[in-house]
């Protein structure tokens, strides 16, 4: 991606202790490139707010107020428990997904959540490159139950542990 892109973050499932103190880490650190990621976008109710444009822009949100997340309960924007079909089987989601990144420059994808959104974070990856559109699509694990292959230990299960 030679151009600067903006980005496009939302929460999924459950919300746990700490689903919030992730999204300040994601919106944190997209703040540190700004010579590669512009505006940071969070849907509304998760995948729910890019689907029907609903987003929320953090660039107007101060320093302070997004490090405030890493202490808030439940979900500052909002969650969802949405899956999305193939793509196969409901091209129209896709396409309007697509529609909604082009129209606010998104290029990267973040999806704060457990398998099923796992799921959705590798469909968009497929959807982008089915579709022609460059997204790189970025799972931030988040889930009670410590159950995503390959992930040592999720953000969450700590809390319930304890």
């Amino acid at each position: 991606m030679a151009k600067k892109m903006n980005a496009f973050y939302a929460q999924s499932g459950g919300v746990t202790a700490v689903i919030n103190a992730s999204a300040c880490g994601v919106i944190e650190t997209a703040r540190k490139y700004k010579d590669k990621i512009g505006k940071v976008y969070a849907g509304r109710n998760g995948i729910i707010g890019a689907l029907t444009e609903d987003l929320i822009d953090t660039s107007k949100e101060s320093d302070a107020a997004i490090a405030a997340l890493r202490s808030t309960p439940s979900g500052a924007f909002g969650s969802c428990r949405f899956k999305l079909k193939s793509l196969e089987a409901n091209k129209r989601e896709y396409a309007r997904l697509i529609e909604v990144f082009k129209a606010h420059n998104i290029g990267y994808f973040f999806y704060n959540g457990g398998g099923d959104s796992a799921d959705t974070c590798f469909k968009v990856s497929q959807l982008s490159e089915a579709m022609g559109y460059p997204i790189q699509a970025i799972h931030v694990p988040k889930t009670v139950d410590n159950d995503l292959p390959i992930t040592d230990c999720c953000p969450g299960f700590g809390s319930v542990a304890k």
